[in-house]
């Protein structure tokens, strides 16, 4: 049977309810950054807006920001930051449609793809939970957005300590299953390190056997990508073959890299204003269909707020986006759902392990890397 995704359906505005219903409320933003009072907080639903008599979809909708009204009709999701004084924001606390707000909360089937798209809490699942049909269904998802999507994988720095999670997630990349790689420093640092000394945090990657002076190694590398200018020519200067990273600059695969407090150098390419790299995500989230992010809890919270349920498509299409958070605690991936992320589907294991799993389940002979 082919692989299917859920179905959208709209909601039918010609009931009543919808019919009688008001016109959204607008005001204007009084200064730069700040909304209105009692300004609408969307969510990662579909969201409809009475305006002029008409329920209109906000197409780019995302968890915490306002709704703003453009001068040519569209409806335009901003983060409060980003308002600017005069902007049209809509106002209304309800979703239920009696003030012109309407949260569409039912919209995708659960037939095929198994979802239940109600918004609720804490959905935890555990290291005892059966994820076979998870990972077929994965498998089946992967090759469908090869073809028909864009999957973005968000990635802790526990890839690059081991010699074969490095060399699957480099056969993922090679044969068309990345469309974006968020992380932060540390799995760019640590994967090049295994690139050029074979080691992560002076470990060998393969053996596990520290090397003599081996924590030098990942400054090293810090030193030498910056002594470049850029990862890109520090793989050329250095005749980098290997890896997560230097399979996306080949593939030229979009990296955002977001910086940290903690962050050692960092290498250029190293985003360190918070805002710049949240901006960053948002301009590759906003063409996502798929999301998986793996050993990182702040970048997989950080990604869920911004992604929403749904995608609009050229066609005007609606389709889900849907989210897979995997890691080794539970805590990680239920955190997630406890903040009622409707879309993810959680793994509880080592992401080693996990991408093992996945690039066998391709057919991917990634030995060879």
């Amino acid at each position: 049977m082919a692989f299917k995704l859920p179905e959208y359906k709209a909601p039918d505005f010609t009931r009543p309810e919808f019919m009688s219903a008001p016109d959204c409320r607008l005001a204007p933003a009084d200064m730069d950054g700040v909304a209105p009072e009692y300004y609408h907080s969307t969510s990662m639903f579909p969201e409809y807006f009475k305006i002029n008599g008409e329920w209109k979809l906000a197409e780019e909708s995302r968890m915490d920001s306002s709704v703003v009204l453009r001068d040519d009709g569209r409806l335009d999701v901003v983060e409060n930051r980003n308002i600017r004084k005069g902007d049209m924001v809509v106002l209304g606390r309800s979703e239920d449609g009696h003030e012109g707000i309407f949260v569409h909360t039912g919209g995708f089937d659960s037939g095929d793809g198994g979802s239940d798209d109600r918004f609720k809490f804490r959905q935890g699942r555990s290291r005892e939970t059966s994820y076979a049909r998870d990972y077929d269904r994965l498998f089946e998802l992967l090759n469908y957005e090869k073809e028909h999507g864009k999957v973005v994988w968000v990635m802790g720095p526990a890839f690059a300590f081991d010699h074969d999670a490095r060399a699957c997630m480099q056969a993922l990349v090679e044969n068309g299953y990345v469309d974006a790689l968020f992380a932060g420093n540390a799995l760019a640092t640590h994967d090049l390190e295994g690139a050029l000394f074979h080691t992560s945090l002076g470990q060998d990657i393969y053996t596990q056997v520290s090397q003599k002076n081996g924590h030098y190694n990942h400054l090293d590398v810090d030193n030498k990508v910056r002594r470049a200018g850029s990862i890109p020519k520090f793989i050329e200067e250095y005749g980098i073959d290997n890896g997560i990273i230097y399979s996306c600059v080949k593939n030229n695969v979009p990296i955002v890299l977001a910086g940290s407090i903690r962050d050692d150098g960092p290498i250029p390419e190293v985003i360190g204003d918070v805002y710049d790299a949240q901006n960053a995500m948002r301009d590759i989230i906003k063409t996502s269909t798929t999301v998986i992010c793996l050993a990182t809890m702040l970048h997989t919270i950080a990604t869920g707020n911004m992604t929403p349920s749904f995608r609009v498509l050229e066609d005007g299409t609606i389709r889900p986006v849907l989210l897979y958070a995997v890691d080794a605690e539970e805590f990680v991936v239920n955190k997630l759902l406890d903040r009622g992320s409707l879309a993810a589907t959680t793994i509880v294991t080592n992401v080693q392990d996990f991408i093992t799993i996945v690039a066998n389940g391709l057919g991917l002979d990634f030995r060879k890397y």
